[in-house]
């Protein structure tokens, strides 16, 4: 046999060339053309035609030639001569084709079998995982009913659906559950709303907030619900009893009270113009007649004019959202000066003629007199006019008092009145 790489005649039982060293292929090469001769050979002796043409022969030929030129193989022939080819040609290929179509049937029912298993176990692999989700999600679910969140919800829709004693249960609930935690006293204060219990629904609030004083989110909430209650007002009494830190927590609801123009602390000797001042976007509204002012009072747009006496000015300063600053309140005092005492005339003397005693008033006073020598008082005679001087001896005197009372200097004439004794009998 030689060899078929470079021609090197190899003895039998020898596996390489020793010329080459390449592998004896001891099979030889398939070569579709043996079955056709086969094929040819056996109709030609049961006189049966082979159905091939020439064009079938030569593209036969043609793949053989391209298999033995790639090195690729065909099934093993024997190695007997052609004959014997011819002969296992014809039976392999009967042979070969019921058992190629008994594999394929096999190994697509193998397949079947694959493929009904696979989804055999996917849907058991479903079914355990949608077991598993649900009871995932059964348990949280029944986490959150428990939960703080769930039960405050719980409430929120009992609330919703006017069931007042379930809702006022599931806040309590939720208050034992978390005291610190804010919702949940919201949601109580709601219900007593929706009964008309308004001070029910205050109280909520400040009993929490006097057992938790460092709360800051009870404040809040309680801030919240004077707002939604249109009760601004209550914020800044509110805030001005709570801890330092809360007031620094919640330092967006504390207003700048009002400043003053003037102090306070001085007595004024004649009428002053009193202005006040806040914060950019303040409203002031104040009074004079020292209660406490909402935005129902007067609203401050010019100078106020403070008049003789005391005055109590108290003002607020109010933001946009209507909340209100702490009341400023500020007492004044205005004293004008007063006159020493009245001028009267005519002055002390011996008189013989009838005569008329005046006094001068000035503006903004009036005028009381004795003739008994008395100090006069406001409870004295009132001088109005002229007053005829008595007949013997007077001590006349008179006293000014200004609009708010006060008295003056008092001025004493010493009169005698000695008429002659013909005018006396007429």
């Amino acid at each position: 046999m030689k060899c078929r790489y470079c021609g090197h005649e190899i003895p039998d039982g020898v596996l390489y060339c020793e010329n080459c060293g390449k592998e004896v292929r001891i099979v030889p090469d398939y070569n579709p053309l043996d079955d056709i001769l086969a094929q040819e050979i056996v109709g030609s002796i049961n006189g049966e035609p082979t159905g091939l043409d020439l064009s079938d022969t030569e593209r036969l030929r043609r793949t053989a030639s391209q298999r033995r030129t790639t090195g690729r193989t065909g099934p093993a022939r024997g190695a007997t001569g052609r004959t014997g080819a011819v002969r296992g040609a014809t039976g392999r290929t009967m042979r070969g084709t019921g058992t190629m179509t008994e594999d394929r049937e096999a190994r697509r029912r193998q397949a079947q079998r694959r493929k009904a298993q696979l989804r055999k176990k996917r849907r058991i692999l479903l079914a355990v995982m949608f077991l598993i989700l649900a009871a995932l999600i059964g348990g949280i679910v029944l986490i959150y009913k428990n939960s703080y969140n769930g039960i405050v919800s719980a409430g929120n829709k009992a609330l919703e659906r006017q069931e007042y004693s379930e809702a006022s249960s599931a806040f309590q609930r939720a208050i034992g559950k978390n005291k610190e935690r804010p919702e949940a006293y919201t949601g109580l204060s709601r219900v007593y709303l929706a009964q008309n219990d308004p001070d029910a629904a205050e109280s909520v609030f400040l009993d929490a907030i006097e057992e938790q004083a460092g709360n800051s989110d009870l404040y809040g909430a309680c801030i919240d619900f004077y707002i939604d209650t249109k009760q601004q007002m209550e914020i800044p009494g509110l805030l001005d009893e709570a801890t330092d830190q809360v007031r620094e927590a919640l330092s967006e609801y504390i207003i700048d009270v009002p400043e003053f123009s003037l102090d306070a602390k001085e007595t004024y000797e004649e009428v002053q113009q009193l202005t006040l001042t806040a914060g950019k976007g303040l409203t002031i509204y104040y009074t004079v007649d020292g209660s406490d002012p909402d935005t129902g009072s007067t609203k401050y747009t010019e100078p106020i004019q403070l008049d003789e006496g005391e005055t109590t000015v108290t003002a607020i300063a109010v933001n946009k959202n209507g909340i209100p600053s702490m009341p400023e309140a500020k007492e004044y005092v205005i004293e004008l000066p007063i006159e020493d005492a009245p001028a009267v005339s005519p002055s002390t003397g011996q008189y013989e003629a009838a005569t008329s005693i005046e006094v001068k008033v000035p503006d903004g006073y009036e005028a009381y007199y004795t003739t008994d020598g008395s100090d006069p008082t406001t409870a004295s005679a009132k001088y109005t006019g002229p007053v005829n001087m008595p007949e013997g001896e007077t001590l006349f005197k008179a006293v000014l008092v200004s609009g708010d009372g006060r008295l003056s200097g008092i001025t004493t004439r010493n009169y005698v009145l000695e008429l002659p004794s013909d005018s006396s009998e007429e």
